[in-house]
């Protein structure tokens, strides 16, 4: 195939699109753009705010008159990207426990997707472009000249987000992120605006015992770059 203008990856929490997309995005030089810190910064945001979570028509104001950044990394700290919420840096907080637990239901919110899906859709029809999330080649971008969706057991998937907070120095168990994680997949798979799936014309790659350069070469060898 001809070296695709736009690559979508789906799949579910801690598969390892991230770690793989910004990977992907280096050796072709493309922009690399994590969709799911839309979400994440809203419940963030909203946690931070106290404002319900449960409360859908607030959770939705707020996800329409925040202003959400991604751009390239400022520090070197780790991160892949920066974050900012009305310019306050929030790379890391985005990645707690709290917010792990919340986003799902944030991210089901018709008025939320709808809020971010059209900042996505036009950063990808850009080109150039490695996206990252839950919905793209489904529903952000189903023009994507590839898509992806990596997936992985959710056993495989505590482990590594896991391994992930005790790193930063966040406190965790690993029964607390499988539960986690599992009642994520339960609401990613299970709601009603733009459900967790793969695309009918994806690639589809479990990674349990793959290697983030394995996958980077795989997909390159798919795109005959």
């Amino acid at each position: 195939m001809p070296r695709p203008r736009a690559i979508a990856i789906d799949g579910p929490a801690s598969a390892g699109k991230s770690t793989l997309g910004e990977r992907l995005a280096r050796a072709l030089g493309y922009l690399y753009f994590d969709t799911g810190v839309m979400y994440r910064a809203v419940t963030w945001e909203a946690l931070r705010r106290g404002v319900p979570i449960a409360d859908e028509p607030a959770v939705t104001t707020l996800a329409e008159t925040i202003v959400i950044d991604v751009t390239r990394p400022t520090l070197d700290d780790g991160r892949q990207y920066d974050v900012r919420v009305d310019g306050a840096d929030v790379t890391w907080e985005i990645r707690q426990t709290e917010v792990d637990a919340q986003v799902s239901p944030v991210s089901a919110y018709a008025g939320v997707r709808r809020a971010l899906t059209a900042q996505q859709r036009a950063i990808g029809l850009r080109g150039e472009v490695v996206m990252v999330g839950r919905d793209i080649g489904t529903v952000v971008l189903p023009e994507a000249d590839l898509k992806v969706y990596l997936d992985a057991s959710p056993e495989e998937r505590a482990r590594r987000r896991l391994a992930e907070m005790l790193a930063r120095g966040c406190p965790a168990d690993y029964e607390t992120v499988l539960s986690i994680i599992q009642k994520r997949d339960r609401i990613d798979s299970g709601r009603a605006v733009a459900p967790l799936r793969p695309a009918a014309d994806a690639v589809l790659m479990n990674n349990d015992t793959m290697t983030v350069d394995e996958e980077v070469a795989y997909i390159l060898q798919l795109c005959d770059c």
